[in-house]
């Protein structure tokens, strides 16, 4: 059994599920892509980390890397192993500097770990050519501009902040970090983002 190493591509709104977002995992050499449906405050969790966003205080995914960072425990890789029934399973291999140990974990949660420790994340070949998809061209360029900006998980259609100038979104940016509003820091930060790429 060959592992495929993955990237994490974005998130997006789940067209299937209401409240749900599909996290974008991608084949670093090749084209298939694998979607997988998280729930919304596990799509925050990995958002945050992909926008760079530093909350006051830790959130749950930051106190276990503070913890095992305590403890000297690394997490080498990120493997997703098995796929039963549309539902994937991953598992953790972390290590003390003396002893290697797997640990079973939700797919989600284990990327969220994942980009936090700079783990690599991997598939097997199997699950890639069971799960794995090519996008068509439109979609392609969609899933592109996610990689960057996550813009279907942040960006609001209605655009509340067209009214505001650069600075004040930098200004409610920080208020909305300090309350701990990371949903809304994640859309602030987008609407800056797409602006300074002007």
């Amino acid at each position: 059994m060959s592992k495929v190493k993955l990237k994490v591509l974005g998130l997006s709104y789940s067209q299937t599920q209401s409240g749900a977002y599909a996290l974008v995992l991608a084949e670093e050499k090749g084209e298939r892509r694998i979607p997988i449906i998280i729930g919304g405050f596990e799509a925050q969790a990995i958002a945050i980390e992909l926008e760079a966003l530093k909350p006051p205080r830790p959130l749950t995914h930051d106190l276990f890397v503070n913890f095992a960072m305590a403890f000297k425990i690394e997490i080498l890789e990120v493997i997703i192993h098995r796929l039963e029934e549309g539902i994937f399973y991953s598992e953790l291999l972390c290590d003390n500097g003396g002893t290697r140990i797997k640990i079973d974990a939700r797919t989600s949660d284990a990327v969220a770990l994942a980009i936090r420790f700079g783990s690599p994340i991997y598939t097997t070949s199997d699950i890639m050519d069971k799960a794995g998809i090519i996008l068509p061209v439109e979609d392609k360029i969609r899933t592109e501009k996610s990689e960057i900006t996550n813009s279907e998980l942040v960006v609001d259609p209605k655009n509340k902040y067209h009214r505001f100038s650069l600075g004040e979104l930098k200004e409610e940016l920080e208020k909305a970090i300090t309350n701990e509003d990371y949903e809304e820091a994640s859309n602030i930060r987008d609407e800056i983002t797409k602006r300074e790429s002007l």
